[in-house]
């Protein structure tokens, strides 16, 4: 009966998320093609490294009208899919005295508090660049907020976060898989949290294909959902679930061709969230494995950073490195595919190596 009880307050509450994502997709799709919520023009400044500046013309050889002319706010469906499930989750369990929903609100102070605010706060600076972007005027405004700023909050974030697990949980050193080896970091551990966040932030290039980042980040949040169901982590388990039901429900409405992008406000929301469960479950060394398509791509952006300000070469015609296969000859559905066949696979063997340790 208790194990039944788990499964309900686990599936439901995704199950929720996605039907809920599903509903209201419609009426936000109207929204954004009636009020033409897509960039106007580029973001090409220093703030953004310099990358799409260097390479507009190769760039603009691979994006069509139509992509540019997409929607690119549509993480407001994912996020709000979320919040939507945690205040149905809530009620039901306040007013509604049965022992199945009695614990049907996956909001915890210990497991889900700060990954839930963390998506909250992502999507809030994300929605303002975003708006910046589509309604801005002037060129300062319509690049949106500097890169340089979105870094200083997501440093800022992940050193507040930094020291709440260092005071409040206790988290002071990592310990190497398989090794049994713990480096103690101390106070350093607040350090090495903000670092882990801004490099899961730079993984953001990734979307930029039909139905690439949801699908990757579907999967990422669906094995995190099984990993924190082994660790007995029950409300991180629902809430990982409850996004990963909110993604499946956009993706539903961007696989190829996409009717709109996740943009800042659902990129940065996701990516501040899953830090935190990365950290939570203690997993950021398997998150390597697990993550390793946002990983590759994220360092493919670095990659050709490092080589054009240091040496003047180029390593990929295109960063990050989906627009490289593109570059090439790569079809975006193939890209796409192959890449979602690539995250189950990492997922998978992630999720082993865990059980194994």
């Amino acid at each position: 009966m208790e194990h039944a009880i788990l499964l309900f307050k686990i599936l439901i509450p995704a199950l929720t998320s996605f039907v809920i994502g599903i509903l209201i997709t419609p009426f936000f799709t109207k929204i954004f093609y009636k009020y033409h919520m897509w960039k106007k023009s580029s973001r090409i400044d220093k703030s953004n490294f310099g990358v799409l500046g260097s390479m507009s013309e190769e760039f603009i050889k691979i994006h069509n009208k139509k992509e540019v002319n997409t929607p690119r706010i549509g993480g407001v469906i994912v996020w709000i899919a979320v919040v939507i499930t945690v205040i149905i989750g809530y009620i039901i369990s306040s007013f509604i005295d049965l022992s199945c929903v009695k614990d049907f609100n996956i909001i915890t102070r210990n497991q889900t508090l700060i990954p839930f605010l963390s998506l909250l706060l992502g999507a809030s600076l994300g929605l303002v660049d975003d708006f910046l972007q589509i309604f801005g005027t002037g060129n300062n405004l319509r690049i949106g907020i500097p890169r340089k700023v979105r870094i200083a909050f997501v440093l800022f974030v992940g050193a507040v976060e930094g020291i709440w697990f260092f005071y409040k949980l206790g988290f002071s050193s990592i310990t190497i898989p398989f090794t049994g080896f713990v480096i103690p970091l101390g106070i350093g551990f607040i350090l090495f949290y903000m670092i882990v966040v801004l490099a899961l932030f730079s993984s953001s290039v990734i979307d930029g294909i039909d139905g690439l980042a949801a699908g990757v980040l579907s999967i990422i949040f669906g094995t995190y959902g099984f990993i924190s169901i082994f660790q007995e982590q029950f409300n991180i388990a629902a809430f990982s679930f409850v996004v990963m039901g909110a993604l499946l429900a956009f993706l539903w409405f961007n696989i190829p061709p996409a009717r709109f992008y996740l943009g800042e406000t659902g990129i940065l929301a996701l990516t501040l969230s899953l830090s935190v469960i990365i950290f939570l479950t203690n997993t950021v060394f398997e998150f390597i494995i697990i993550g390793l398509p946002l990983v590759l791509t994220s360092m493919s952006s670095f990659i050709q950073i490092i080589s054009r300000r240091f040496f003047n070469i180029k390593v990929f015609k295109i960063a990050p490195l989906h627009h490289h296969l593109e570059s090439i000859g790569w079809s975006k559905e193939r890209i796409t595919m192959r890449y979602w066949v690539f995250s189950v696979f990492c997922a998978v063997l992630g999720f082993i190596l865990i059980i194994l340790k």
